[in-house]
C-alpha cells in the first residue's frame, strides 16, 4: 500500500501512467473489448489490468494520478452506441461523472464510432482492461500537464 495512491492503481498501471509524455492516450475497457489483441498493437505492447472493478471506479483510480489535456477537445472519448451515437448509456454516464468530479467542472465526453475507437486504441501507449460486464464501457483518456509551482 502506498499511502495517498488508490489501490486499484497496481505498480505496472503506475509504472505504464508514470511513463506516459504529454499527449499520449490511454484505453479503459469493458470486459468484451479486444483489448489483448489491441495492447499488442500499443506502445506498451501488453495489457494491463484493473480487475473486478467497474469502467467508472478503474477511470476514478487512473485519473487520480491523471491530468487530462487542456490542449486538445477529445481528451476524454467514449465509444458510441452502434446505430445510436447519440445514446449515452449508463456506463457512460457514470465515468461522466467520474470526470467532471476528477477535474472540477464538466469536461466534454466525446463520442467515437465503433470502429474509429478501435483505431485510435491501437495508437494508445497502453489498454487498462477493467472487469466491466456492461456494454460501452470503453473510454480513451489523453495525458496532460501538471503545471509547475508559482514561484
Amino acid at each position: 500500500m502506498l499511502k495517498g495512491i488508490d489501490p486499484l492503481l497496481n505498480a505496472d498501471v503506475l509504472y505504464a501512467v508514470r511513463a506516459m509524455g504529454h499527449g499520449d492516450r490511454l484505453v479503459i475497457c469493458d470486459s468484451n473489448f479486444p483489448a489483448d489483441a489491441i495492447a499488442r498493437r500499443t506502445v506498451f505492447g501488453e495489457l494491463l489490468r484493473i480487475d473486478n472493478v467497474s469502467a467508472a471506479r478503474a477511470v476514478r483510480a487512473v485519473l487520480s494520478v491523471l491530468p487530462l489535456d487542456t490542449f486538445v477537445d477529445d481528451a476524454a472519448v467514449r465509444m458510441e452506441v452502434v446505430g445510436e451515437p447519440e445514446v449515452v448509456p449508463p456506463v457512460q454516464q457514470e465515468v461522466q461523472a467520474v470526470i467532471d468530479r476528477a477535474e472540477g467542472r464538466s469536461w466534454p465526453l466525446v463520442g467515437v464510432e465503433r470502429h474509429a475507437f478501435y483505431e485510435k486504441a491501437k495508437t494508445a501507449y497502453c489498454v487498462i482492461a477493467t472487469g466491466e460486464r456492461r456494454f460501452y464501457g470503453c473510454f480513451l483518456f489523453s495525458k496532460g500537464v501538471i503545471a509547475p509551482d508559482a514561484q
